[in-house]
């Protein structure tokens, strides 16, 4: 049997040591070599939308792989087809280009924005404004748009042309577009930031601010997407429509799959050559993803994220009445976080090391941030559960601390 011993001796050490290797997943609950149970509030980080195994999302994908597994993009298949039209049918979207993840789609997203403003407004169009704090995946292109130096260290330099400015600040979002702005890359909910909403007055501005200048409207919904919110984009709580949107993780719930959806005044720009994926749009994923979006987009399951987003996020209030560890709780629908107060900073690592002796998966959100993420299908027992265990890891916390 290997160990993780054998882990550390043949992989790189870019994810630090895990504490655990698992077996087996069914639903919301991960086993362990052990035969050791975990109840799961991480999602393999907002991937796993229908949790472990699930018999639709199974059935599909052995049906697929009996029939055929790979094409290259000169030639069509069928769940690549039938995914598309189903995406472009749920949302803005005229155009979809496929690939393997959340990066790539975003790759994707500031290829596309640079491309189509570049040759319809001139070649000065090419600064992309983001936002501190943000994450957008692990590319060079994508560290440089993200909003967090940490991942930027070492791996310089960085393409230029990417423009940081603090989130919820209307001010100096108004101060920083300009004519050479070709697109405004945000995150409807800061996932990797710390749980941290846009504001809605401000996510009208940058729509604005994008049609006064020409600029796209890049909402990168890889964590927020699919459901998590309780819609199935969470663009789709405002009156806002963006130019492109990626999505990727909860897409294929758990399958490798990316998505750039886009209006038809970007995606024309996209001409035979001008971008490609050699796995994207290949039959098992989008078979999977096809299969995926048909059971999250109904009013059934995106009702129980919604009621059972409120159920966590009224019994966290109440631990933290208890404990008193977090200055907010913050989030919507099932991606929710509570901001340690000043004098737990930094240890947010360690509250998911104590849940995890618990039984209970959870995740961090930079140092100062506890994060829960389940899968959408997550039932009331199973949140009470969570908070039994939350409970006597935030005891241990205290304790420890």
């Amino acid at each position: 049997m290997t160990d993780l011993s054998d882990y550390q001796q043949v992989l790189t050490p870019n994810y630090g040591v895990p504490s655990t290797i698992i077996v087996k997943g069914r639903g919301c609950r991960l086993y362990g070599q052990n035969g050791e149970s975990y109840l799961d509030l991480a999602g393999g980080i907002a991937v796993s939308a229908l949790g472990h195994c699930h018999p639709d999302i199974v059935k599909t994908l052995t049906e697929q792989a009996n029939r055929v597994w790979h094409l290259s993009n000169v030639l069509a298949n069928e769940p690549a087809i039938h995914l598309a039209k189903a995406l472009v049918d749920a949302t803005f979207a005229d155009r979809v280009f496929f690939c393997n993840s959340g990066a790539e789609a975003n790759e994707a997203a500031i290829k596309a924005a640079r491309k189509a403003t570049n040759e319809l407004f001139g070649k000065e169009k090419y600064e992309i404004i983001c936002f501190d704090e943000s994450f957008h995946g692990r590319t060079i292109a994508t560290i440089a748009a993200g909003g967090q130096p940490k991942y930027r260290k070492g791996f310089g330099p960085m393409p230029d042309g990417f423009t940081h400015i603090p989130i919820n600040r209307g001010d100096i979002l108004e101060r920083a577009v300009s004519e050479k702005t070709c697109a405004i890359l945000v995150e409807p909910i800061q996932g990797e930031g710390g749980v941290r909403p846009i504001c809605p007055k401000l996510f009208e501005k940058i729509r604005k601010h994008c049609d006064r200048v020409n600029a796209a409207l890049i909402v990168d919904e890889v964590q927020t997407g699919m459901g998590r919110t309780g819609k199935l984009f969470a663009y789709q709580h405002s009156c806002i429509t963006p130019d492109i949107l990626t999505s990727a993780k909860s897409l294929g719930c758990g399958f490798p799959i990316g998505a750039m959806l886009c209006r038809e005044w970007i995606s024309e720009h996209f001409v035979p050559g001008t971008h490609g994926s050699t796995y994207g749009g290949n039959p098992l994923g989008t078979a999977v993803a096809g299969k995926a979006l048909e059971t999250i987009n109904q009013p059934e399951l995106l009702s129980n994220v919604l009621s059972r987003g409120e159920q966590l996020m009224q019994g966290l209030n109440e631990l933290n009445e208890r404990y008193k560890l977090f200055k907010t709780i913050r989030g919507k629908g099932l991606l929710i976080g509570g901001v340690l107060k000043e004098d737990y900073e930094g240890q947010s690592g360690k509250l998911t090391k104590l849940t995890m002796q618990e039984g209970l998966m959870t995740l961090a959100a930079g140092p100062d941030v506890h994060r829960f993420a389940p899968p959408l299908i997550i039932s009331e027992s199973e949140i009470d559960e969570a908070l039994t265990m939350l409970a006597q890891a935030y005891c241990h916390f205290i304790k420890q601390t």
